[in-house]
């Protein structure tokens, strides 16, 4: 009997052998688990970074477009009709610029403290000007400064 119970022994630790080598396993070690966490980490840092640069370059294009808007009015527009350039800029005497470009990114409007742009009329009387600078102070770049074609 006692060898009848040890070949029933055999055959079933020998099933239980041949099952545990076909399994195949359905998760994951410690060390592949610890891999993804860090390659998932350094993909969301490198993506952070790139968010922030793609953001400080959209900020500095729309900057560049507000003031080649207002620097193409003030030339094409105003001064062509006045043969001067005025004393300060707004939506009022540039009508033709959009209201929302006299503002920038930071939502500081033109000609207050702390706005990235600046008017700059220079040789003046009468509120009536011969010369100007126009600039956007750019975070990525140098300032980006446009000045008057006339004289």
């Amino acid at each position: 009997m006692s060898l009848l119970i040890l070949l029933r022994m055999l055959r079933v630790i020998s099933h239980d052998i041949m099952y545990l080598m076909t399994k195949k396993s359905h998760g994951f070690t410690v060390i592949e688990l610890i891999f993804i966490i860090v390659i998932a980490g350094i993909a969301s840092v490198l993506f952070f970074i790139q968010k922030n640069d793609l953001q400080v370059i959209a900020n500095d294009d729309t900057k560049k477009t507000a003031i080649n808007a207002m620097y193409y009015s003030l030339e094409e527009v105003y001064y062509a009709n006045y043969k001067y350039y005025p004393q300060t800029i707004d939506s009022n005497n540039l009508k033709s610029v959009d209201p929302a470009l006299f503002t920038d990114p930071n939502g500081v409007k033109l000609g207050t403290a702390g706005s990235d742009y600046s008017y700059s009329p220079t040789n003046c009387s009468n509120d009536q000007c011969k010369s100007y600078t126009l600039k956007a102070t750019l975070e990525k770049e140098a300032d980006y400064i446009k000045t008057s074609r006339n004289n």
